[in-house]
């Protein structure tokens, strides 16, 4: 599939970048898992690594690129820490609310087109490889109406982090 190589690429040329503790879970114990580490300088190059990394899928798939939004940001942020405090990965807030009105509510004014999200120990690169693997948050990745993304994360105490991805016109 044609998606794989520019993947396959950023992960390669990202891997420098991430910062691990604990070592591999099958050098150390297998039941823990390795913890990616993100530091509050980091998050910006975080989110400039994920919208420049689903370009590049988007290129390859022949559709426009995206341009991060600062309202889908903070709807993204909000949702990631309002999972973790659920501990459960889904659609809806602890409020109920649905994604339509996160984005909203975050002062998002065009039309939300999709939402995905992990719970993972896993880097954003690796989180967005397991995203491209799968129908569903693949077509949200690369839906040909999307103009805009937000993306954010909430990262426990544990390590665990919690990703969310939103595309909107």
């Amino acid at each position: 599939m044609y998606f794989k190589l520019p993947l396959a690429v950023a992960l390669l040329a990202l891997s420098g970048c991430m910062s691990f503790e604990g070592g591999s879970s099958s050098a150390n114990d297998p039941t823990k898992p390795r913890v990616y580490r993100v530091s509050a300088l980091e998050a910006p190059r975080i989110q400039n690594r994920m919208v420049e990394s689903v370009n590049a899928l988007r290129q390859a798939a022949g559709v426009q690129p995206l341009v991060l939004n600062s309202s889908l940001n903070n709807a993204a942020a909000a949702h990631s820490k309002d999972m973790a405090g659920q501990q459960r990965p889904w659609n809806f807030g602890a409020d109920g609310t649905t994604p339509l009105e996160r984005a909203a509510r975050a002062g998002f004014q065009g039309v939300l087109l999709g939402q995905t999200f992990s719970e993972t120990y896993e880097t954003e690169m690796e989180t967005l490889a397991a995203w491209m693997g799968q129908p569903d948050t693949r077509e949200v990745l690369l839906d040909p109406r999307a103009r805009n993304m937000g993306f954010s994360f909430y990262q426990e105490p544990t390590g665990k982090i919690w990703w969310t991805l939103m595309t909107g016109t």
